[in-house]
């Protein structure tokens, strides 16, 4: 298997009663986590509105970010597109891959939340259309086009960049959850997708025919869309066992699904929880789950099973939640990153096998043992003191100490 990336995705979902001040420190504390432990992405999200979700301006957050960050790619998970004009949208990016030396990855959406179309007085209809024209305006524009275009939405008159991207090739990604629209417009425009439909079990299932949508529209539009550019979202609590997994998250759990996505969001075909030990159940523990909570072996065995059923991805994106206290959240990350990542991806098959190896070939390395004996047989007194040594008593690299016990015993004989 082809070594999978890793990241996080930070809606942001964070209950209401936080100081909003404090809250973006942590979230920007939590990067900053992210990026010493060695994750590959970053995303933030734009939301208007719900109270659960605070960041307005992810590409304002994500300079923050870069300030505080080295290496970690910083991507807008995503921006929505029909609530701007698409100059705009080109010149914040560009000022953003610039300001983190050209981390940058633009993840562009039509918009989540009815609430945030409705507030601007954008008709639901629109939005994919819109998504899919900004696009073709925006990707001409970071090739240095000078791009004169009117739609029913905005106009641009010889419009050009002063700067362009970093990055020779800035990464394009666009959002796909339940509708083939994301992956349609991935395809059509050869870009990168993350899938954020697949924290439930329909949606994990569906990947193998929403990669298809992408396929037939690559197809249809002379593009190519690689495995290599397909994000996929897991949620996930980890802790050193179940039981304690359990304990950390199910309050914060069943507080999320109920408070939010069935109390405030209203998703169809959802109901609350009665308790924490339900919604810990009815989320990590049924069959073709897209949800661990559990220890590292758990996540291990989910994404081997995400990459058999999607036929293969390339970057595992993590949700980002409050669903355990912020102590117990770190904690969660840091032992993905030190336990899954280096399973996932191979880092300590090495180790494994040098063991292994010394194990299976003992014989050999009996002869360091032999020298090590008979540099001692060679001093009179070292061989008197032989009868006086026991095993353990020597700092002898095990590989090379002789049975320092056997060879005493035939001392004394």
């Amino acid at each position: 298997m082809a070594r999978l990336k890793f990241g996080a995705f930070l809606a942001p979902h964070h209950p209401i009663g936080e100081h909003p001040m404090l809250q973006f420190r942590r979230d920007l504390d939590f990067v900053e986590q992210l990026d010493a432990l060695g994750y590959d992405e970053f995303w933030c999200g734009e939301h208007h509105s719900s109270g659960w979700e605070t960041i307005a301006s992810p590409e304002m957050f994500l300079a923050a970010a870069g300030e505080r960050t080295k290496r970690i790619k910083l991507g807008t998970g995503v921006i929505s597109l029909p609530y701007h004009h698409p100059f705009n949208v080109a010149q914040r990016m560009v000022q953003l891959d610039h300001m983190t030396g050209g981390r940058a990855i633009f993840g562009s959406g039509p918009g989540a939340l009815a609430s945030d179309a409705h507030t601007l007085g954008i008709d639901p209809m629109t939005q994919r259309d819109r998504q899919d024209e900004a696009i073709a305006v925006i990707r001409r524009l970071f090739n240095g086009e000078r791009v004169t275009a009117k739609t029913d939405w905005f106009e641009m008159h010889d419009a050009a960049l002063q700067i362009l991207p970093l990055q020779e090739d800035m990464p394009f990604v666009v959002a796909s959850q339940i509708s083939p629209s994301g992956m349609t417009l991935a395809g059509k425009y050869g870009i990168g997708i993350i899938s954020l439909g697949s924290m439930s079990t329909q949606g994990l299932m569906a990947l193998p025919q929403q990669w298809q949508f992408a396929e037939d529209a690559a197809a249809k539009a002379g593009t190519t869309v690689s495995r290599a550019n397909w994000r996929v979202l897991l949620s996930w609590h980890i802790a050193e066992t179940r039981e304690q997994a359990r304990r950390e998250a199910g309050a914060g759990l069943m507080r999320w699904h109920n408070e939010y996505n069935v109390g405030t969001l209203m998703r169809p075909g959802l109901t609350a929880f009665a308790s924490p030990d339900e919604a810990v159940d009815k989320t990590a523990f049924v069959e073709g789950t897209a949800s661990t909570i559990g220890t590292p072996d758990d996540l291990v065995k989910m994404i081997k099973n995400l990459v058999d059923v999607s036929g293969g991805v390339g970057t595992i994106v993590g949700f980002a939640h409050d669903w355990a206290n912020p102590e117990n959240t770190r904690r969660s990350w840091d032992m993905v990153a030190r336990y899954v990542v280096p399973e996932i991806n191979g880092y300590i098959d090495g180790l494994r096998k040098s063991r292994q190896f010394l194990i299976d070939n003992r014989a050999v390395f009996e002869r360091a043992g032999q020298a090590v004996m008979a540099k001692i047989m060679q001093n009179d007194k070292a061989a008197a003191a032989l009868q006086h040594t026991g095993t353990g008593r020597v700092a002898i690299p095990a590989v090379n100490a002789p049975d320092l016990a056997k060879a005493a015993a035939k001392q004394k004989a």
